[in-house]
């Protein structure tokens, strides 16, 4: 993904607003293109707190301020895999025509305003909100993984460090049976 912005990196024209830690804290060191973070999004991770920022993403779309808003997060597939996604937020893309099918003209019920000033701000936040989801959803996917690995690694060195303790107790015992010994010895003799 660099390399598609590389271009505009170096212009000055690309710009990161963060949502979680760890790309507040990557992004923060970069000023000339970190305009902000929403960390506390996850906090209260909810539609309604995950659109007002969408709804600060559009405005600052429609006001000129953005020609194109993608988003990139961790699309959650299990516990053990996640998969880094990029998805252009705006403009919306058109759906990809081929070649089979023909254009048709549709009667839209509501009105295609209706639809514009209605559904599609909705799509986006739904869009948003499920990038977000998904994130947070890796996020504990892959501390369950961590913690797993672990516990695993725990129950290893434990294993180790009894087996350590019973050589070195058994080497122990096996010095005083011989002192014992040697000393019967030495009484005898």
């Amino acid at each position: 993904m660099r390399e598609d912005y590389a271009k505009q990196y170096k212009e000055g024209n690309v710009k990161v607003l963060a949502i979680g830690k760890k790309g507040a804290d990557y992004f923060s060191k970069m000023p000339a293109i970190f305009t902000g973070h929403h960390n506390e999004l996850f906090a209260g991770l909810t539609f309604e707190n995950a659109s007002i920022i969408t709804e600060k993403i559009m405005k600052e779309f429609a006001e000129g301020n953005f020609d194109k808003v993608v988003i990139v997060y961790n699309q959650f597939k299990n516990a053990a895999v996640q998969n880094v996604m990029v998805e252009q937020l705006l403009p919306l893309a058109p759906p990809q025509q081929t070649e089979k099918k023909k254009s048709v003209e549709y009667i839209l019920e509501p009105s295609k305003e209706e639809i514009v000033l209605e559904l599609i701000p909705k799509a986006i936040k739904v869009q948003l909100y499920k990038a977000v989801l998904d994130s947070h959803a890796s996020e504990h996917g892959a501390r369950m993984t961590a913690m797993s690995k672990a516990t695993d690694n725990a129950g290893e060195l434990i294993k180790d460090l009894r087996l350590q303790y019973n050589k070195a107790r058994q080497a122990a015992i096996t010095n005083e049976i011989l002192e014992i010994v040697a000393g019967a010895e030495a009484l005898k003799g």
